[in-house]
């Protein structure tokens, strides 16, 4: 089946005409939309190309044939390109919309496997996707007739995004819950832990005060920061622990004296997916950077919350 399939696509692509190309252009000049309409198994593909458009860069709604012959035709305006789909291209509820579409003044394309149909001669552009047989046993079943009628139309939309120069940042700002969207727009900013949710300690904090902020910010690190929050130094819940063993105990230590100079920083506008393989690419293993803006710290980046973030 698959083999009868991907045939059928190899004869598709090499009888693709100028129509195609006359397709996309009427495509991405349309000023309007391009609205999608079909009926069963057609009308799903209708409804997912529409879909895929609009994900893309082209404005574009489905249209369901029978409603919009009660009333939803009056979402199309004479700005529209009208993307029909019918296989058989005899479907009278797609033939009773025409002369509407026309007087509207929209345009019409047709994609159909019969491009000598009733409706293919109502149409201004035909596109055929005729294949000889479906890989339905009894050749009854929209298979390889339907697989062609999508693959021709995620290559009209490819074409089109194409034509719009349509790239990934565009995809990403239409995707921003995917990991795609997040990957090309998350920053640092975005994702670290502000002021309010850190631990800051001064300088001259004692050993159970700086625990202390650690253990309720639930981060694992203090920063130390002067009077106008420049960073002075990092402790690590680590940099605690070893304290206590190498000092026998001793919580009179200032946190000028448990910090750790010069820690590495990160800046606010840094991609969150080019802060994590910083993290990844550190010789030594840390979970969490100061994130510093113009000398003054504006917040603490953790490892975890990049990984939580949805960028991998």
């Amino acid at each position: 089946m698959l083999l009868h399939q991907a045939d059928a696509l190899r004869k598709l692509a090499s009888s693709l005409d100028e129509s195609f190309d006359t397709a996309v252009r009427w495509m991405h000049e349309t000023p309007g939309r391009v609205i999608t309409c079909g009926l069963g198994k057609s009308g799903h593909i209708a409804r997912k190309t529409s879909g895929t458009l609009a994900s893309t860069g082209s404005p574009s709604l489905f249209l369901h044939a029978a409603e919009a012959m009660h009333g939803d035709l009056g979402m199309v305006t004479g700005s529209d390109l009208v993307l029909m789909y019918s296989h058989s291209g005899e479907s009278d509820e797609l033939m009773k919309l025409f002369p509407s579409i026309r007087a509207i003044g929209a345009k019409t394309i047709l994609i159909t496997g019969r491009a000598e149909s009733s409706c293919a001669r109502e149409a201004d552009l035909v596109l055929s996707t005729h294949v000889t047989e479906e890989s339905c046993p009894n050749n009854l079943a929209p298979t390889t007739s339907t697989t062609a009628m999508l693959a021709l139309s995620d290559a009209l939309a490819v074409a089109v995004m194409e034509a719009r120069g349509f790239g990934s940042e565009d995809f990403a700002r239409f995707h921003p819950a995917g990991a795609l969207g997040k990957r090309l727009l998350l920053t640092v900013r975005d994702v670290m832990r502000g002021p309010a949710d850190i631990a800051l300690v001064g300088p001259e904090a004692k050993y159970l005060e700086v625990s202390k902020a650690i253990t309720s910010a639930g981060v694992g690190a203090a920063l130390v920061v002067d009077t106008e929050r420049r960073l002075l130094g990092l402790i690590s819940d680590g940099d605690l622990r070893r304290h206590l063993q190498e000092s026998s105990g001793n919580l009179d230590e200032r946190a000028d004296q448990l910090m750790s100079k010069g820690p590495r920083t990160i800046e606010p506008s840094l991609l969150a997916i080019e802060a994590f393989e910083i993290f990844q690419n550190l010789p030594a293993k840390i979970g969490e950077m100061p994130v510093v803006e113009g000398g003054q710290v504006l917040g603490l980046l953790m490892l975890k919350d990049l990984i939580r973030s949805g960028i991998l």
